[in-house]
């Protein structure tokens, strides 16, 4: 799970949680809530259960404050637009929306007929936001509730979770792990409402990897060993060797997998893959490029350490997730590889876990200064930058989501973290080529794009803060060409 995956399988020294900013996922509670997933439910009882759960959801929710005519297109009059790419703000244009997509760029002067006519009173339009790291299903659900609840509770909080990312302004997010197919289906068929998920489903990891939860009395494993807990709920999969990482990763794809997640390296606080363990040898990792390549898609890989970027790299990895403690000379090798960086903003401030031990406090100071320095190379060499979140486990984290991106602008103008948020992070989730569940244009505001769009009270490019307070900024918050929200004055 982005961040920091690391075993759940903590000794008394390490009686914390360690994920989100800086792994929150190997406490005993996690392991009690993964054992929760496993007893007395085989996965069709699971699907089954959250597909219950998505009909119920479905039937109780609620229509837009816009009485939407499915039938007329939509026109948005009286915006500035940032259009997702360039430095200012369009004016004298609104933006008529037909069915899913922009349809158009119409002259105020310009009338439409039979266009249903939004006022936007002058306020600020922008395309919606894509966060590049994110978790759909595990995100907002607490420990203790996880711990405690039904097994479709987890998918109901997911679900409700999705809606709560919407309403946050962001229209899609890259899911770098954990099993948000059905949650991406239900979304899609218009059942519930929630961003557009580019799933990895399963993280693959080498046995002692990042991504293997087992108990330390789990192992050894024989060719009689049942899958564990956490590879049964679809969050992770445990592949060694070359044969066995191919049928992993091409599990995914079957699934619907747009991008393959892997674990190339370990996380903070962890007592058995330290941050700086190479994970998967380069035969294991080409294997995992090669079935992703013969897909027509990509790899994404966990690690914050040069030795593990530059594996990576070497091995075809497209997109390096985390990455803090790159040196210089492996800064500029992504840059010369076109590879992506998808980082996100752990800083040790206010919003970052709290730990006791004294040596988890100086990894996470470590990384936070590693955050700082991982950014300022990366704009020195030019690498394909994108920005996300990566939060897991935490119902209150989830809600700092815009807070936490707008934190980039300590060293990218604001227009550059919109950039970076829209058309940017667009081009990363691009990246799948065939396998791109939405092949249309993301992340812009012009003809023939997804009709993701935002109106704000206030100017972002102005003022980042604006994203970090959705409740009061965003006024009207479309996405396929359905208003979701609508405040605007009648």
């Amino acid at each position: 799970m982005g961040g920091h995956i690391l075993p759940i399988r903590l000794g008394s020294r390490y009686q914390q949680l360690a994920h989100a900013w800086d792994c929150m996922c190997h406490s005993p509670q996690t392991q009690r809530l993964l054992t929760r997933l496993d007893d007395g439910l085989s996965r069709r009882s699971v699907l089954k259960g959250v597909a219950a759960s998505f009909a119920t959801l479905a039937l109780g929710s609620a229509g837009p404050a816009f009485a939407q005519d499915a039938g007329r297109p939509i026109l948005l009059r009286n915006v500035n637009f940032f259009d997702g790419t360039s430095g200012k703000l369009v004016e004298g244009h609104g933006v008529l929306v037909e069915g899913s997509l922009i349809k158009s760029l119409v002259a105020d002067a310009d009338k439409v007929a039979d266009a249903e006519v939004v006022d936007c009173g002058g306020r600020t339009l922008m395309p919606g936001m894509i966060d590049a790291h994110w978790h759909a299903v595990l995100a907002g659900i607490s420990q203790m509730a996880a711990m405690t609840a039904d097994i479709p509770y987890v998918h109901l909080v997911a679900a409700q979770e999705a809606e709560r990312t919407l309403s946050r302004g962001f229209t899609t997010v890259r899911d770098v792990g954990g099993p948000s197919f059905a949650l991406k289906r239900a979304i899609d068929e218009g059942r519930i409402a929630g961003p557009r998920i580019y799933p990895s489903g399963a993280m693959i990891s080498q046995t002692s990897g990042h991504g293997d939860f087992r108990m330390r009395t789990d192992l050894p494993r024989t060719s009689q060993s049942d899958l564990s807990v956490a590879e049964r709920a679809g969050i992770s999969a445990i592949a060694d060797g070359e044969a066995e990482v191919l049928r992993r990763v091409r599990e995914q794809l079957m699934l619907g997998a747009s991008q393959i997640k892997i674990m190339g390296g370990g996380g903070v606080a962890s007592p058995y893959d330290p941050i700086d363990a190479l994970q998967y040898s380069e035969a294991e990792m080409k294997a995992a490029v090669s079935a992703a390549s013969d897909w027509g898609t990509y790899v994404c890989v966990h690690t914050y350490t040069s030795a593990g970027i530059q594996r990576a790299l070497a091995c075809g990895v497209k997109s390096i997730e985390h990455g803090q403690l790159a040196d210089e000379e492996t800064v500029k090798r992504m840059s010369d590889a076109g590879a992506w960086w998808s980082i996100q903003p752990f800083l040790a401030d206010e919003d970052a876990n709290t730990y006791s031990l004294p040596e988890q406090r100086a990894q996470q100071q470590n990384i936070a200064d590693g955050t700082a320095r991982a950014v300022e190379l990366g704009r020195k060499y030019d690498v394909r930058m994108a920005l996300g979140t990566d939060i897991l486990f935490s119902p209150k984290g989830t809600a700092t989501q815009g807070k936490q991106l707008a934190k980039f602008a300590r060293w990218y103008d604001a227009v550059d973290v919109l950039r970076l948020l829209t058309s940017g992070n667009a081009e990363l989730a691009g990246l799948s080529g065939p396998r791109n569940p939405y092949p249309g244009k993301l992340g812009r505001i012009e003809a023939g794009a997804y009709a993701d769009i935002l109106v704000l009270e206030g100017n972002p490019l102005e003022d980042i803060s604006l994203i970090a307070a959705p409740e009061r900024s965003m006024r009207l918050i479309m996405k396929d060409g359905r208003i979701h929200k609508n405040t605007l004055p009648a």
